[in-house]
């Protein structure tokens, strides 16, 4: 009985060449839109963290309580030993440290190579944590030893051009010589680590001294600190025991410190602490729903309409002893025929739309994830849930005609199917496509407002150069004055890290003047000299600039610092002293600089102090030109060059850095622009299918009534007006709905911009567009043809 099904459904389907490509393509966009929508969650909830005992592997977390609560995925850098050694919750416990663009010279038997590679610092317990699995080297993973190294295999080729090079050397920032101790196998794209260069923990102390020591007085992001549990361990009370230790170590800090365990799984869906927004994937898994969804009500509205054409058909079935079950299947057989060939076209879909779906999130997906049982049978239950759900109520409709009316012709067209039903699928779809559109222009509208508003410093023409790290102060200022004598620099300043977008944020407590406790918040410092201000364009509110000195004792602020002290007016903190990084440095405010944006628009502007500190700075940043810039960069990299020879010359935009801020937002607004494409033309292909249907269906009608006296523009009128009135309905619906999610969305930004109503104007607008186009195609065509062919037409 199958096989006769499958040869009736192909025979019909041949006959309704047109919509059965309609149909076939509107699912086959949905299909490859789910498809790659798998592919992307599957991406991200799949993990390979190398731990037969992952289950008991925690990141220790630190929640500052200040005015506000910080959230740093690290702990300060004496938590490890003291965790280890005074508490009994866990069999191991290491510290790993990142740290970016350090300097890699290989020199291996005439093979010579130099590159920036991130490194990670890790104690030798890390590996007894992580199982990582070791492809050449000894026994087992360790780093028990200064001065030597760990790497994955792609690194090991990479930096030799080869996969086994144990014993191997490489010289590290031009003074510590690593030797090769193991190669790891490669990780899994979806494993929580991606530093691929391993060394001892020994030697951090040579790049980052705060990290490698024992103290409490504050904390890096860049310092991690994992435990393995012992069995059976009870999280709660071990966080509520480690609530002494701020009491113990920290007793005079104004900083709260609230030591929180993260299980190891967590970490990549904790937006708090850098990882991925849950909210994403909810994003997706809805779009990809609503893509299958518009598919299947172009499917049942084209496929009902299609039903009082069929009724001879169905009539004469009937009488030659079909039952309403045999067209039920019948039909469903149908339904199943075109969405397996859909399934296939969205195969091919997915396949060419991957490497810009992987630009797009920068990720690694491939086609070949897709063979796995578990994609079997998703893909199997879609196929399965969209035939039914697409075929049942046509089939119905089909079903319940009665024999003797389709075969008198005296069939209604309500007979086959409710108007209203398919008028609701038609108002849903466009819902559907307004609520995708009216999203994309607010979301682009808000990353416009962040990326061009004022900032409250200069962006435009402004470079950035990585420099060595502990440069000397004379080469510091040898080579500001060079580049200062390039045609097209304007102004040069050695800095920590710009005013925003800034890579390297270091927070610290304050006392201010004589008050007799901290403060309880913390304060942002911009490490600068005395170009800084200039440099970067911040205007100067109060006060004067720092003089160029060797010693911190003149500072600068911003106006935020006043209000968080409570103070009436810029002006009363000059010449008041302030204390930052527990009391270390203390100055006196000199100047006040106008509030400029330090973070994204997500974040309050934070108080600042910017100080002169040589020692602490990792860029330079130059003020050049607009014009000739590609000659003036090309300039600027000689004199760096010569400078710093035998280093790798780097350098960064900072109008890229700070769009960068905004890299979730402008993947929001590409995937949104996507999908309503992608939303819209299957809207395209449904409406197509349902006007060449309504036209069909009125030839007649459209002659008699050209015979009568009507012109086109009346005829093309009659048409549009029902399917206007439709868009206009399913505008009034999708503005609060989008309105909603959209306000709930921005309420995230501190800075944002207002939601107007012409918004969702220009989406019902497009949508009105896109409708009367498709519309006017088929009436028009119709309409010119002659009344005596029309009146002619069966």
């Amino acid at each position: 009985m199958l096989k006769n099904y499958l040869k009736i459904a192909w025979r019909n389907l041949l006959k309704r060449k047109v919509f059965t490509f309609i149909n076939i393509v509107g699912l086959a966009i949905g299909f490859g839109s789910s498809i790659l929508i798998y592919l992307f969650l599957n991406y991200n909830l799949t993990f390979d963290n190398f731990h037969a005992n992952g289950d008991r592997i925690y990141r220790i977390n630190t929640e500052q309580h200040r005015d506000d609560i910080e959230y740093d995925p690290s702990v300060p850098p004496a938590f490890a030993n003291v965790f280890r050694e005074e508490y009994d919750y866990s069999e191991k416990v290491a510290k790993i440290a990142f740290q970016g663009g350090l300097l890699v010279d290989i020199d291996d038997d005439g093979y010579q190579k130099k590159l920036k590679q991130d490194v990670a610092y890790t104690e030798e317990d890390f590996f007894n944590i992580f199982s990582f699995p070791l492809i050449y080297g000894g026994a087992e993973v360790s780093l028990s030893e200064p001065n030597t190294a760990i790497l994955t295999e792609s690194m090991a080729i990479k930096m030799f051009g080869k996969s086994n090079v144990v014993g191997k050397t490489f010289v590290l920032e031009k003074d510590k010589t690593i030797t090769i101790t193991g190669v790891l196998k490669n990780f899994p794209k979806t494993s929580h680590f991606t530093d691929e260069l391993f060394v001892s923990f020994e030697n951090l102390i040579d790049v980052f001294e705060f990290a490698a020591g024992e103290n409490w007085g504050g904390i890096t992001s860049n310092l991690e600190t994992y435990a393995l549990l012992r069995p059976n361990q009870n999280i709660a009370n071990i966080e509520a025991a480690l609530l002494e230790l701020p009491k113990k170590y920290r007793p005079n800090s104004k900083s709260k410190h609230v030591y929180k365990l993260q299980h190891l799984n967590d970490i990549h869906f904790s937006p708090d602490y850098g990882g991925l927004d849950p909210n994403l994937l909810w994003i997706f898994g809805i779009v990809g729903l609503f893509l299958i969804v518009i598919a299947g009500i172009n499917f049942i509205n084209i496929s009902s309409a299609q039903a009082f054409y069929r009724s001879k058909e169905i009539g004469i079935r009937k009488v030659l002893g079909s039952f309403k079950a045999h067209l039920f299947w019948q039909f469903l057989t149908e339904t199943f025929v075109i969405s397996l060939f859909a399934l296939g076209l969205g195969l091919v879909f997915a396949f060419l739309f991957l490497p810009m779906f992987n630009d797009l999130f920068s990720i690694q997906l491939e086609l070949q994830d897709l063979l796995s049982a578990q994609f079997f049978t998703y893909i199997a239950l879609i196929l399965l849930v969209v035939s039914f759900l697409s075929g049942s109520y046509p089939g119905l409709l089909m079903s319940r005609i009665v024999p003797v009316l389709a075969l008198k012709g005296k069939l209604r067209h309500n007979d086959t199917g409710s108007s209203s039903i398919r008028k609701i699928l038609v108002i849903a779809q466009f819902v559907i496509s307004i609520v995708l559109i009216a999203s994309t222009i607010i979301i682009s509208k808000q990353i416009d407002y962040a990326i061009n508003s004022d900032l409250g410093f200069n962006k435009e023409s402004m470079v950035m150069l990585s420099i060595p790290r502990d440069i000397e102060e004379e080469n510091l200022y040898s080579l500001k004055n060079r580049l200062k004598q390039i045609s097209g620099v304007e102004n040069v300043s050695g800095c920590l890290s710009s005013p925003g977008a800034a890579e390297n944020n270091w927070g610290t407590g304050i006392r201010f003047h004589n008050r007799p406790e901290a403060e309880e918040f913390n304060i942002q410092a911009k490490l600068g000299d005395e170009d800084y201000m200039e440099t970067f364009g911040l205007e100067l509110v109060a006060g004067r600039n720092f003089f160029k000195k060797d010693t911190i004792d003149e500072v600068l602020v911003n106006e935020k610092l006043a209000k968080k002290l409570g103070l009436g007016s810029s002006e009363e903190m000059l010449g008041k002293q302030i204390a930052v990084n527990g009391e270390s440095m203390k100055a006196t405010i000199v100047g006040v600089v106008r509030d400029f944006h330090d973070q994204s628009f997500t974040s309050d502007i934070n108080p600042i102090f910017i100080a002169p500190h040589t020692n602490a700075y990792g860029e330079i940043a130059v003020k050049m030109t607009p014009l000739n810039m590609k000659q003036t960069l090309s300039r600027i990299g000689e004199r760096w060059s010569e400078t710093f020879e035998g280093y790798i010359f780097e350098y960064r935009f900072l109008d890229d850095r700070v769009a960068e801020q905004y890299e979730r937002e402008q993947r929001y607004l590409s995937l949104s622009k996507v999908f309503s494409s992608l939303a819209i033309l299957i809207g395209c292909l449904g409406l197509y299918g349902l006007i060449l249907f309504f036209v069909g269906q009125r030839t007649k009608e459209i002659g008699i009534r050209k015979v009568l006296g009507s012109n086109v523009s009346s005829i093309l009128a009659l048409f549009s007006r029902d399917f206007l009135k439709l868009v206009l309905i399913a505008g009034l619906i999708a503005t609060p709905i989008t309105w909603y999610f959209m306000n709930k969305w921005l309420q995230e930004y501190t800075y944002r911009t207002e939601i107007h109503w012409w918004y969702f104007a220009i989406a019902v607008i497009v949508i009105m567009f896109i409708a009367m186009a498709t519309i006017s195609y088929q009436t028009l065509k119709v309409a010119f043809t002659s009344p005596v062919k029309s009146l002619r037409t069966e």
